[in-house]
C-alpha cells in the first residue's frame, strides 16, 4: 500500500484496518478490465507525447505478459494488496522497472475502477443477454411443439379459461424479450466512458480523452462531467433493477414448474437431471432446482437494495462507500446468469403430461364462458347467460360431472335454447379456436405470433 500513496503517512496501517479496507479479495476479477483499460491509458499517453515511445511499449510488453501469465495461472493475485489496481501497477514495476511508475499518470484509481467496473458491467449485459436468449430459444421450441396441447388457464389460481400451453409459454417468452429490452436500453446509458475524469477534477495533463474512449469501443466518447463520472453508479443500480425483474418473471415461471410438478397437478415431469430425492422418503423426487431459482430471487432484490441504500446518502465525489458496488453486482451478475442457464436446461429435457393438462381442463368448468357465449349466439341476454351456466356448474359439481358430459335434456331444463350443438361449442379445441384476436391462443394468431418470434430470434443480439 505504501508503494502507492504513503508518502503523507509516518506510520504503516493497521493489519486489521488494510484487511478492513482492502478489495483485492473480490475485485481481482477485474483483472481484465484493467489492463485493458491500461492499455488504451498507455497509448493514449504515447500519441499524446506524455510519456516517451520507448517507456509506454515496455509499459504495454508488461501489461501483455501480465494478462498472459494470469491467464495461463503462472501468476496468483494473491491478497497482499490492497486491490486489483495496486496488484497490476506493482507487478507491472516489478517487470518493467521505472517505466511502469509512469502507467498512472494523469490517471486516478477514482476513474480506474469507474472504467473497470463499466467494462465489467458492459460485457455482463452481453453474457446475459446471450443467456436469455437461449431460454427463448428453448421456450420456441417447446411453443412449437404445444400448438395444439390443451391445458387450463388459470385467475387467483382457479381454472378460468382453456389455453394451449404454447400460449401459456408465450407469455413467458414475452416477458423475456422485455429483459432483453431493458439490457439494451440501459447499455445505452452505460456507454460513455469515465478514464480522464481523474480523481474528480480532471487533470493537468493533455489527455485524449476521445482517443481512449474511442480505443475502448464507447460510442458515446468521454463522460461529460469528472465528478459525476467517478462517482456514478447508475449503471449498476440500472443493471441490478434489470436482473431483478428477470429473476421475478424467472420466480413466477419457477412457481408455476413447482406447481405442475406436484403430484395434485401432475402436469409435469422434471428431468431428473434438474431434480433431488430425500434422505429419509425414497419416494420423493423434489424440483429444487426451481425452488432454488425462486428463493434466489430475494438475493438479487437484496443486492440491489443494498447497493440503493449504499448510494442515497453519499455527497460528491468518490467516497469509499462506493466500494461496496462490487460484492453486490459480482453476487447479482453471477447468481442471474446461472439461474438463466440452469433454468434453460430444466426446461429443455422437462417433459408435459399432455392428457392430464386436457383432462385438467375439461373438469375444471374452463368452458363455461364459451357456453353462456353459446346462449348469447341463440339471444339470451350475457346476464342471463351468465346465470344459467353457473346453475349448471352448480348442478356438475354436485353431481361429480363436467359440463360435457350432462345430457342434452338437462342443459334444455335450463334453457330451450341448447341444441345438440352444444356439445360442439364447448370442446376444448373450439373454445380455444374460437378466440381469432390478436394475442389470443387460436392457431391462426399463434401462428402468426411465433413467425413474428422465429424472426425475432434471428435477429443480431
Amino acid at each position: 500500500m505504501a508503494d502507492l500513496w504513503g508518502g503523507r503517512f509516518e506510520n504503516g496501517t493497521d493489519k486489521g484496518a488494510f484487511e478492513f479496507n482492502a478489495s483485492i479479495r473480490f475485485d481481482k476479477r477485474l483483472y481484465k478490465e484493467d489492463i485493458e483499460g491500461s492499455l488504451a491509458h498507455v497509448g493514449m499517453l504515447k500519441k499524446t507525447g506524455i510519456i516517451e515511445d520507448s517507456d509506454a511499449e515496455k509499459i504495454i510488453e508488461g501489461l501483455k505478459s501480465i494478462y498472459q501469465d494470469i491467464e495461463s495461472g503462472n501468476l496468483i493475485i494473491d491478497d497482499s494488496h490492497e486491490d486489483i489496481h495496486s496488484f497490476v501497477e506493482a507487478e507491472l514495476i516489478k517487470r518493467v522497472g521505472d517505466p511502469g511508475k509512469k502507467l498512472h499518470t494523469g490517471r486516478s484509481r477514482n476513474d480506474q475502477v469507474a472504467l473497470d467496473m463499466k467494462l465489467y458491467a458492459r460485457e455482463a449485459v452481453r453474457e446475459i443477454d446471450r443467456n436469455i436468449l437461449e431460454l427463448q430459444k428453448v421456450l420456441f421450441e417447446l411453443m412449437e411443439a404445444n400448438l395444439g396441447t390443451y391445458m387450463p388457464g388459470f385467475t387467483h389460481l382457479q381454472k378460468a379459461q382453456p389455453v394451449t400451453l404454447a400460449h401459456h409459454l408465450g407469455a413467458y417468452f414475452e416477458m423475456l424479450m422485455r429483459d432483453r429490452g431493458r439490457l439494451r436500453d440501459l447499455k445505452s446509458r452505460m456507454d460513455s466512458c469515465p478514464l480522464g475524469s481523474g480523481a474528480l477534477a480532471g487533470t493537468t495533463f493533455a489527455l485524449d480523452r476521445q482517443m481512449t474512449a474511442r480505443d475502448l469501443h464507447f460510442t458515446l466518447g468521454p463522460t461529460r462531467n469528472s465528478m459525476d463520472s467517478v462517482s456514478d453508479r447508475d449503471y449498476l443500480l440500472e443493471l441490478m433493477g434489470a436482473l431483478s425483474i428477470i429473476m421475478m418473471h424467472l420466480s413466477r415461471f419457477s412457481e408455476e414448474i413447482i406447481i405442475w410438478n406436484s403430484n395434485e397437478y401432475g402436469f409435469v415431469d422434471i428431468d431428473d437431471g434438474f431434480s433431488t430425492g430425500s434422505s429419509i422418503m425414497p419416494q420423493k423426487k423434489n424440483p429444487d432446482i426451481a425452488e432454488l431459482v425462486r428463493g434466489k430471487t430475494g438475493r438479487v432484490y437484496g443486492d440491489l437494495i443494498s447497493l440503493l441504500t449504499t448510494m442515497k446518502g453519499i455527497p460528491l465525489a468518490y467516497d469509499k462507500d462506493m466500494q461496496e458496488d462490487k460484492e453486490a453486482a459480482f453476487d447479482a451478475i453471477d447468481t442471474v446468469s446461472d439461474c438463466l442457464k440452469l433454468f434453460a436446461g430444466m426446461m429443455s429435457t422437462i417433459r408435459f403430461n399432455k392428457a392430464v393438462m386436457e383432462r385438467s381442463a375439461r373438469r375444471g368448468f374452463t368452458n363455461a364462458t364459451d357456453a353462456a357465449d353459446y346462449l348469447v349466439e341463440k339471444g339470451v341476454p350475457f346476464r342471463d347467460a351468465h346465470r344459467i351456466i353457473g346453475s349448471l356448474v352448480l348442478k356438475c359439481e354436485k353431481e361429480g360431472k363436467t359440463l360435457d358430459e350432462l345430457g342434452l335434456d338437462e342443459w334444455r331444463k335450463e334453457s330451450d335454447r341448447f341444441e345438440s350443438d352444444i356439445y360442439d361449442a364447448i370442446s376444448m379445441e373450439a373454445c380455444v379456436e374460437r378466440r381469432q384476436t390478436i394475442g389470443a391462443p387460436g392457431m391462426k394468431p399463434m401462428r402468426e405470433v411465433m413467425e413474428y418470434y422465429r424472426k425475432y430470434l434471428k435477429e443480431p443480439a
